[in-house]
Order: C-alpha cells, then structure tokens, then sequence
C-alpha cells in the first residue's frame, strides 16, 4: 500500500526527524564522538521505522519531491555562495598544494571504487557511489547524486547505498586519522606535550590567551565558515541580509535552471546541483571582486545549513533500505579496501608532499577526516592530535577551507567526467 504525503506533511515529519536526530546525537556519546550529523542520526532511525512498516505491513511512503529537490539546490548554491577565491591568498602556496593533493585522491578513490565495482560485478556507476560520492562527498553529495544516478541513470538504490556509505566513512574517518598521524609524528621524534599537575596562575592565563590567540586567528583566515553539524552555534545576522542573501540564492537557482535546459543533450549537461554551486561560485566572486559586494556569510551559512538538514532529512524518510540487501557483501568489501587507500595515500603522498614535518601530519589527520567522512571529523582528527602534541595553525587555516568548498568543487567536477566515460 503506497501513502502519498504532499509538501506539508513531508516537511512536519523532516523537522521532527531532525528534532529526533538532536536528542540521540545529546544521549548518545558514540554519536557525538564520530561527529554523526543530527539529521542523519534521526533520519537512520526513521528509514528502519519505514523499513518495518513495509517489512510488516507493506506500506511504503512518496514524500514530496520538489521540496526536498529545492533544499537540495540551495544547500549546493550555499557553498558556491561562500567559494571566496580570494581566500586563497590567506593559505598561499601551501593552500593551493594540499587542494591539489587532494584533488589527486578524489581521481584515485573513484578509480578504486569502480574497478572494485567491476570486479565483484557490480554495475561500475555504483563504483562512484562507494567513491568519491558518498566518501569524499559526505550525506549531501551522496543524497544529491543518488537522486540524479536513480533518475537519469537507473541505478537502484544508488541514493540508498549512498546515505549508508557516507555514514560509515564518517565513522572511519574518525577511526583511523589519530592513528595514522600518531605514527607519521612519532617517526619524526616529536614528543607529547608535558602536562604540568599544578600549573601556577601565570602559567594558565598564557595557556588561554595562546588558545584564544589560536581561534581567533583561524577565525579571522575563515570568516567564521561554519558547517552544518554544528548548527547550535551562534551567527548574528539580520533580516534585511538574510533577505539579500535569498536574492543571491534566487540568482543561483535561476542561473541552474537556465543551464540546466540550454544544456540538455549538449556537452555540457550537468546535473542541476552542480549548476547551483557554479552559478553561487560566479556571483560570489563576479559581486566582491568586480563590485566589491559585501557578502552575508553568517546569513548564506544559516540558509544552506537548515537546507542541507532538511533535504538530509527527506532524503533519508524517503530511503528503501530494501534495496540494499544484496549489495551488502560486495559493498563492505570495496569500503574496506578505499579505507586502506586512504591510509597509504596519506602515510605515503599527502605527509610527504606537504613538507614531512609535524604540520604535514597533522595534515594528514585532516584529509582522513574529509577524505572518508567529512570537515568536522577532519577538524576533530586535528583536534585529538594539536591536544596531545603541539599546535598548528597552518594545518587548522588550510583543512577547514578546503574541506569546506574547494573540495566540492573539484569532486563535482571529477565525477561528472567520470559518469561520462564510455565504459560507465
């Protein structure tokens, strides 16, 4: 028995999936710990409630899909939206070496996947879906691909498949970050930081204006970027900028819906989310290089994170767990070899290109962070080692703006060259 929602429903139950994803991410310390994002947290748990009511009873659920597509479109123009390029000149050199490495493994984690793919004889597309999708990509990539794979490449189940990939490169990327820098550092001779039992007063106050030295720098390099999990932090904006901003957004969305139909049947079809983050990337940087526009980050952050939330949110409610029953075993093979790439390419390519030195592995830490799961892991992964060891300014100025955006961009573009190779 199929139940149809219209938009109403679809987005009263999104919002108490969310409001459920923040009571289990507070009672639930592995939740916290690994980062898990609120809405994949309730949204998990509302798809196996979906699953047993069809397992059981044979209901299944239509949510409305222009409402969750619209989120979607607007989480993607957010990030165009805050691709400052001008940004660059605060990471400098460095800044542009680490998005390239990077850059490198997002062809590497998609060629893995999709020979793996092959060989257990899945259909390569699904190979994308275990790669740079859902690893590198995170819950909002792998939800916005999985759409566009189900819809113009009938790949069943690839938003399902997606959602479950991403969450467990979450974990991982926080399982292995701390280990894989532990050892890089302990190879170059640098010692834990001693901790003094009985610090005198002097010794506290220099420890806490270095600390808030320390933020406020990194602030300052990334304008308060903020990303989704975190949306308990304070930003103060207005009306008036958040009315500017849905003009921006407005302009984004219009921008990918003209390309989205001058392009179809063209070489340059692409799919309407990427669009939206092209088109956010051009009127950032055409408006405050060319008119030098004041941008409301704080007010683009809000709007792009409660969309991202509330597509996470759909997208999940809508999951056919179903459909992932026979693709368990070969699935749980390819994730456990890319997690091995990802440790040998950090261990091996990214410490060593980055300098071999402390800052290099703490770098290292990071990209396992985004490379499997996503910035606040990455950030987490620094965290556990600059506490334990020394801090690093340089690692936490270029993770968080790579993380954040750069990344995003090049893996759009790196996957639609991908979708359209000849043997995919």
């Amino acid at each position: 028995m199929e139940v149809t929602l219209n938009g109403y429903y679809t987005l009263i139950l999104a919002t108490l999936v969310l409001l459920l994803g923040r009571f289990l991410v507070k009672k639930v310390k592995f939740l916290e710990d690994f980062n898990i994002p609120e809405p994949v947290a309730g949204g998990l748990v509302a798809a196996v409630i979906v699953y047993a009511l069809n397992i059981i009873w044979g209901y299944s659920f239509i949510f409305q899909q222009e409402l969750q597509t619209a989120c979607m479109l607007m989480f993607f123009a957010s990030i165009g939206l805050s691709a400052d390029f001008g940004r660059l000149k605060a990471g400098g050199t460095p800044l542009l070496i680490f998005t390239a490495v990077v850059s490198l493994f997002i062809v590497v984690q998609d060629i893995v996947g999709v020979s793996m793919a092959t060989l257990l004889g899945l259909d390569p597309l699904l190979g994308l879906v275990t790669g740079s999708i859902a690893l590198t990509g995170g819950h909002g990539t792998a939800g916005a691909w999985g759409l566009t794979l189900e819809e113009q490449y009938g790949v069943v189940g690839a938003t399902t498949l997606g959602i479950a990939v991403a969450t467990y490169g979450l974990v991982a990327g926080g399982v292995i970050g701390g280990p894989v820098a532990r050892r890089l550092i302990n190879k170059l001779g640098v010692e834990p930081e001693p901790v003094n039992p009985n610090p005198s007063e002097t010794e506290k106050l220099a420890s806490k204006q270095s600390l808030y030295s320390t933020k406020h720098n990194e602030e300052d390099a990334y304008r308060n970027k903020e990303i989704f999990e975190k949306p308990d932090n304070i930003r103060l904006i207005t009306a008036s900028s958040t009315i500017e901003s849905l003009a921006l957004f407005a302009a984004a969305l219009a921008f990918a819906d003209f390309m989205t139909v001058i392009g179809k049947d063209t070489w340059f079809d692409l799919p309407t989310f990427v669009w939206a983050l092209a088109g956010g990337v051009i009127i950032r940087n055409v408006l405050t290089t060319v008119f030098d526009f004041h941008m409301f980050d704080r007010a683009i952050d809000v709007i792009g994170n409660a969309s991202l939330s509330l597509f996470l949110a759909m997208a999940l409610l809508s999951l056919k767990l179903w459909q992932l029953t026979d693709l368990a075993g070969p699935v749980l093979i390819i994730l456990m070899v890319q997690t091995l790439v990802m440790v040998l390419y950090v261990y091996f390519v990214t410490f060593r290109i980055m300098g071999k030195d402390y800052d290099s592995a703490v770098l290292s830490a990071g990209h396992c962070g985004f490379g499997m799961g996503a910035t606040p892991t990455a950030i987490a992964n620094m965290q556990a080692v600059t506490d334990r060891y020394l801090a690093s300014p340089k690692a936490f100025l270029i993770v968080p703006m790579v993380g954040a955006f750069f990344v995003d961009i090049v893996n759009a573009t790196v996957l639609q060259i991908f979708v359209n190779l000849p043997f995919m």
